[in-house]
């Protein structure tokens, strides 16, 4: 057995003996009186409730925010994924947690990390919501020397702030947009897997995008060892996603760590979505042009084929940008330029007019304009200015400072925010109400993110959605055979994943383009496109029969 040492104070020993022979009070009565008192203040009787919500008397949670922050906190330890759907408030949710590990003393040091577009934002969010003084990361600042720092991964896993964020043990870290962290071979995973903290939240409307082996890599960062080893793991549930809903344990293990609140599980009374389908004519010239592209593109991988056909539906712009770099490349210069010199001879594009006639119906009104190109999004800017229209781009190649400014432009000064779609991940414009759908993207959980921006936690009215597509082209069989037929427009986001997952259909955009470029003609396209929606709709009637039994 191991001898153990003691050492005893012999000069406090002295000195306590010494004061008890005096017989005298060790102390003022008065300042014992004050420190008691000021303890008894800060002890909290249980762990159970949440005190946070004594401290923010201006805010009005919804039953399912508090909930979920109480379940975070008194059943999973401050260790939790949060992954609500797109716009039940995860940020709130968040804060909500921070907020009240904070009062309670738990928390004093802490790391966000956040997409760079989304730290500004967060920031803003603490501190006006909750009171909590967190700061953006600034060049040479002390990572060890802040409370709470916001910051995005890519800036926290540089090599000159690695190491000293590593070295640094946190009370709390906190990851937005989690779901970028699925893949475990990646800097960024290693990276964040190695921070020293107490608790852990994690935020994502999408756990498991394609592959289950995703929340694995998500829990073992937040708990590891919770779901055993990688291969284990792997060996005993496979990757197909669906398993959760098949193995009644994993489905048990994962809720001991993970929030899902949807729509219809909440009483959140939101407002409404006004979805409507834009059709557009192209002119008789435009129309022509379109046929000769699908004619000159023939020979073309399908791929570049369906990509230059998005493009010119689109705009001239992306659609000419492409064909000048296909020409030089394959050496089609003698083939594509006749081509390259009609589209330049072109007037506006069908679109532009349609999207001038929906902002002129609404002149007081903000709009939103997602499109899939960059050179669509300069096009629209021009041909919006040309008519009095102000607007503001937003992209995600601004840096942060700058996305910041066109937020704050939007919202005081321009009618119109032109946005691509890696610039409107994350941002929140409840200010505004209209959202005009100028490419409409295959994947429906884009689509959703995009809704998102406006139609979220805090909109207090009625939004409108316009998707524009283009008659007798590509645009209008996405549309009529896909979108429509299947409703996915209407269909909440969670449903649509779990009937494709029970149909081992991983990407449904994926899946889209695959058609498009294994079809040998549109006609052959159109017909596997109905019957992807023809096989979708027969499994949700099926699943809708076998819930009524």
């Amino acid at each position: 057995m191991t001898d153990f040492q003691i050492e005893t104070d012999q000069q406090f020993i002295e000195a306590f003996l010494h004061q008890l022979k005096k017989d005298e009070q060790f102390s003022s009565w008065e300042l014992f009186k004050m420190a008691y008192e000021a303890e008894a203040s800060t002890i909290i009787p249980d762990f159970d409730g949440l005190r946070a919500l004594e401290y923010l008397p201006h805010m009005s949670f919804l039953p399912h925010q508090i909930d979920t922050a109480k379940t975070a906190i008194e059943e999973m330890n401050g260790r939790a994924i949060l992954a609500d759907e797109v716009g039940l408030g995860k940020t709130i949710e968040a804060g909500l947690i921070m907020k009240e590990l904070m009062v309670r003393g738990l928390v004093h040091k802490a790391l966000i990390l956040v997409p760079a577009s989304l730290v500004s934002q967060w920031a803003q969010e603490l501190q006006e919501k909750f009171y909590i003084r967190a700061i953006p990361y600034r060049k040479n600042m002390a990572w060890d020397q802040s409370s709470i720092i916001i910051s995005s991964i890519d800036t926290a896993k540089r090599d000159a702030h690695r190491e000293i964020i590593q070295d640094i043990d946190y009370d709390l870290l906190l990851i937005d947009e989690a779901h970028k962290l699925k893949n475990h071979q990646t800097k960024n995973y290693d990276f964040v897997k190695q921070i020293r903290k107490k608790y852990c939240l994690m935020l994502t409307a999408t756990p498991i995008q394609n592959k289950l082996m995703e929340l694995f890599n998500l829990v073992s960062i937040l708990k590891p060892g919770h779901l055993g080893s990688y291969d284990m793991f792997l060996k005993r549930y496979g990757n197909h996603r669906h398993a959760i809903q098949e193995n009644e344990y994993l489905r048990k293990l994962i809720q001991k760590v993970m929030i899902r609140n949807t729509r219809e599980s909440t009483q959140l009374q939101e407002s409404k979505r006004n979805i409507e389908t834009v059709w557009v004519d192209f002119s008789p010239l435009e129309m022509e042009l379109y046929r000769e592209l699908e004619q000159v593109t023939e020979s073309f991988s399908p791929f570049s084929k369906i990509t230059l056909l998005r493009e010119y539906c689109s705009s001239k712009e992306a659609c000419m940008l492409s064909l000048q770099k296909v020409a030089q490349t394959e050496n089609a210069v003698g083939q594509l330029e006749p081509l390259i010199e009609k589209f330049s001879k072109l007037p506006h594009h069908a679109k532009s007019q349609k999207v001038l006639d929906i902002i002129q119906k609404a002149p007081n009104e903000k709009i939103i304009i997602f499109t899939e190109y960059r050179a669509s999004q300069l096009y629209l800017q021009w041909f919006l200015q040309q008519h009095d229209i102000r607007s503001v781009p937003f992209r995600g190649g601004f840096k942060r400072g700058k996305k910041d400014w066109m937020k704050q432009l939007f919202e005081n000064h321009a009618q119109v925010l032109i946005a691509t779609e890696a610039g409107g991940e994350g941002i929140n414009l409840q200010f505004c109400k209209n959202l005009i759908n100028y490419d409409l993207p295959w994947n429906p959980m884009r689509l959703e993110q995009r809704i998102g921006r406006i139609h979220r936690y805090g909109q207090k009215s009625d939004v409108h959605i316009y998707n524009l597509s283009i008659r007798d082209t590509f645009e209008e069989q996405i549309i009529k055979v896909l979108y429509e037929k299947i409703k996915l427009f209407e269909r909440v986001i969670g449903e649509l994943d779990d009937i494709l997952s029970a149909l081992d259909i991983p990407d449904i955009e994926q899946e889209i383009q695959t058609i498009f470029t294994q079809s040998t003609s549109p006609g052959e396209a159109k017909i596997k496109l109905e019957n992807l929606s023809s096989v979708i709709e027969r499994h949700t009637n099926a699943s809708k029969e076998d819930e009524a039994n």
